[in-house]
């Protein structure tokens, strides 16, 4: 390769790896893996040494990312600068020489540096692109850690890392039930949560700040130690990240210590961070473009294990896209068993040349995440599938933010439908625990569910269920604990779970009612019999007769009703509750309020006061355990305590 040539695949490096750091910083996705990145990092970095051609543009002379969101900007006092690194534990040995060092995890999550005067929060901005950070001081006073007020009341300025917990990150991607949108990984949730607009958002988010760097406190003296700083910091209230003293005799000891508490480490760590102990010392060694000289990073060393490709799994999500997942022979990384990792999108596969059979190297990303590094063979003999899996519906390449996808463009495929699914498993339906979208998803692209009557016929698939991945024998037998349980219903959670335009909750119980839980008569109402219900309107009336004439939804429905259980049993309205007194309190989530549910229990014959006393049959709450005036009263006056589950249950849901 001559010098042209050299100059020109500099450029061609350059361009790939800032557009994959747009997309990974700004976008929130990955257009390839870190083990991709780090490669394609570590060439250009080659070639600029050589042939000592580094344009302006290039990631090796920039820092972080390009500031593009509508928070207020500020330039910061000094360039903020990224950590050089190493892979190799002899190498970081060698660096530290004979001088002492601070060992520390090297937290995967968003560098944020906050400003205090006078002992007050005053100002936090993100590192950005080391230049200009953005401004997000309101976001900061939110953080569940950063303490607001501090003893010191000079000026002083600290760096820190903020960060999302696994726990926390687990929580918040359940509560999302659009699978597309699920967060990838906890720092891209992180980098998102921080950087919100609106400060609320920020504090549902249980972001924590571990310090890590002490910029500037006039007039405190550390003896001259960086651990004397992260002491200091400590006394004022700040969680610092955790730290030993090491030398060159005890830190090959000190990196294995970490390296065993990463699989269980509740924060993200992508390595270590090995900084002098002596300021002094450290002072004189200044900086590069890009880096100090006084600290190095280390990043895990990823075990990695060549296999065969031996599928391209195309998992569906709800807005048609469909997703590759490469599945190979089995290999052990890391103390487990991995067959299947996430290629992400076409764009990731067609680099990577991927082809059934070949040999390809597969790894854990921060010793956690399945990922393919490499593909040995590069055969690139895959065909994206013409027809979907799951509806066989026209697939189509499309682009979206940079990133090629396919797509299904059947607008009736199952898999967009899968929301369908998702309230016919809802606690007010079927309530099925454990098929959340996501799980809905992976069986639906399986082929396992095709109707709602196939969900009662899982077990038939039990044994390839407890093989995949968030799976196993346990969270099979818990499902389909609660699957049996589903089985033995009532209509009014029927009429829910079939999502009957307009038919919700309190509408399917006063059907049910009406009709005395009959459920041929229900499925067969005519438009007459309905409009003659109170709250029945005319085109309610008319889309419920139409969903029971329908010939497909009857055979859905007449599948469904084979697999289940229905409670015919039947109160007479005005009796059910007939000379029972209850007393409601706190927030419901089912009714949109108090008198609603007030309503429902009058109509059975009950009557709701605004006080316990000891005439009272039952306290409805949400919160048993809650200290309030009424729980309190009503523990005193031995008056039954029950949930909201426990009320619609005795209203016959």
């Amino acid at each position: 390769m001559n010098l042209d040539d050299k100059k020109r695949r500099i450029e061609e490096l350059i361009e790939t790896l800032n557009k994959a750091s747009a997309a990974y910083y700004d976008e929130a996705s990955e257009i390839m893996s870190n083990y991709e990145y780090d490669a394609l990092y570590d060439e250009l970095e080659s070639l600029e040494k050589k042939t000592g051609y580094t344009p302006l543009n290039s990631p090796t002379k920039n820092v972080g990312y390009t500031v593009q969101s509508e928070l207020p900007k500020e330039r910061h006092r000094s360039r903020m600068l990224s950590l050089d690194k190493t892979k190799s534990r002899e190498e970081l040995a060698a660096w530290l020489g004979d001088h002492e060092g601070l060992l520390s995890w090297k937290l995967d999550g968003l560098t944020v540096v906050l400003t205090y005067e006078g002992g007050e929060l005053v100002k936090a901005v993100t590192r950005g692109n080391g230049d200009i950070g953005e401004v997000i001081t309101p976001n900061a006073r939110v953080f569940v850690n950063v303490p607001k007020h501090i003893p010191y009341k000079g000026h002083a300025v600290i760096r820190g890392e903020a960060v999302i917990t696994y726990e926390e990150f687990d929580r918040i991607n359940e509560a999302i039930d659009d699978a597309d949108a699920k967060y990838k990984n906890p720092r891209n949730l992180c980098s998102g949560s921080v950087r919100q607009l609106n400060s609320k958002i920020t504090a549902e988010r249980n972001v924590r700040f571990y310090a890590f760097t002490l910029s500037e406190a006039d007039g405190v003296d550390y003896e001259g130690l960086r651990s004397n700083q992260m002491k200091w910091m400590a006394e004022q209230g700040f969680d610092v990240v955790e730290y030993v003293k090491v030398d060159n005799k005890s830190i090959f000891e000190a990196i294995d210590n970490y390296a065993e508490r990463v699989h269980s480490f509740e924060i993200p760590s992508d390595g270590l961070v090995l900084t002098l102990e002596d300021l002094e010392y450290a002072a004189t060694l200044g900086t590069t473009a890009k880096f100090p000289r006084d600290s190095l990073a280390f990043k895990w060393a990823d075990q990695q294990a060549e296999t065969i490709l031996r599928e391209i799994e195309w998992s569906p999500s709800r807005t048609g896209l469909l997703n590759p997942i490469a599945i190979f022979d089995p290999v052990e990384l890391e103390g487990t068993t991995v067959k299947r990792a996430s290629v992400h999108n076409l764009n990731i596969m067609e680099t990577l040349k991927l082809g059934i059979g070949d040999t390809i190297t597969v790894y854990k990303a921060n010793m956690i995440i399945p990922q393919i590094g490499d593909n040995l063979t590069k055969s690139g003999n895959i065909e994206l599938p013409s027809h979907c899996p799951v509806c066989d519906g026209t697939t189509e390449i499309k682009l979206m933010t940079g990133t090629k996808v396919l797509t299904c463009t059947n607008p009736n495929c199952l898999a967009k439908q899968v929301k369908r699914f998702s309230l016919f498993v809802s606690r007010d339906a079927l309530n099925i625990e454990g098929l959340s979208e996501q799980t809905l998803l992976k069986f639906i692209g399986l082929g396992y569910i095709k109707s709602f009557a196939d969900i009662f016929r899982l077990e038939n698939h039990r044994d390839e269920i407890v093989e995949l991945d968030g799976f196993g024998k346990k969270s099979y037998d818990k499902l389909s604990s609660s699957i049996e349980k589903s089985r033995h219903t009532v209509p009014a959670r029927i009429l829910v779970a079939l999502g009957i335009p307009g038919v919700g909750v309190t509408t399917a119980a006063q059907i049910a009612r009406a009709y005395e839980n009959k459920w041929a008569k229900i499925s067969s109402l005519t438009y007459d019999e309905l409009i003659s219900v109170s709250g029945i309107g005319e085109v309610m009336a008319r889309d419920y007769e139409a969903f029971f004439a329908d010939e497909h939804n009857k055979s859905v429905v007449l599948d469904l009703v084979s697999e289940l259980d229905i409670d015919e049993s039947y109160e007479k309205a005005g009796e059910a509750l007939s000379g029972e007194i209850f007393v409601i309190t706190g927030s419901l989530e089912h009714y949109k309020s108090r008198t609603e549910l007030k309503k429902e229990i009058e109509a059975q014959g009950g009557k709701v006061a605004g006080s316990v006393s000891k005439n009272t049959s039952y306290l409805v709450t949400n919160n048993p355990e809650s200290g309030s005036s009424k729980n309190k009263a009503a523990a005193e006056l031995g008056v039954k305590i029950i949930t909201e589950d426990e009320i619609r249950t005795m209203l016959g849901y």
